[in-house]
């Protein structure tokens, strides 16, 4: 059993940057695939960015590649998303997830409860 918490949104500005983070409990392995995705209000839950536990197979949306960098903090075993260059179509709640297969949001087993982050103009 794996228990996802993240944190990290809020309201910011067009340009800013936002970190936000999670917090994972329970056992994981090195091949588990850790990922952040998000849903924008009336749109389909999106894949943003994605890493094996260990930190390699890296990948990104084309959306947010340049701009997001996801990494794990060892010390905190946290899964971060590191948000630069923010824009007005970032919003959305992000979600994290683990145990799935890169971006297909279906085959994720475990999900946190989302956090939302809001840019505006």
């Amino acid at each position: 059993q794996v228990e996802l918490v993240e944190s990290g949104g809020g309201l910011v500005q067009a340009g800013d940057s936002l970190s936000l983070s999670c917090a994972v409990r329970g056992r994981t392995f090195s091949t588990t695939y850790m990922a952040w995705f998000r849903q924008a209000p009336g749109k389909e839950r999106e894949f943003v960015a994605g890493q094996y536990w260990n930190g390699y197979n890296t990948y990104y949306a084309d959306s947010v590649k340049g701009r997001f960098t996801i990494s794990r903090n060892n010390a905190k075993n946290t899964v971060d998303l590191q948000m630069n260059s923010l824009k007005v179509e970032d919003t959305a709640v992000y979600f994290c997830a683990a145990g799935g297969s890169l971006g297909k949001a279906a085959t994720y087993r475990y999900w946190g409860q989302g956090t939302q982050v809001t840019v505006s103009s």
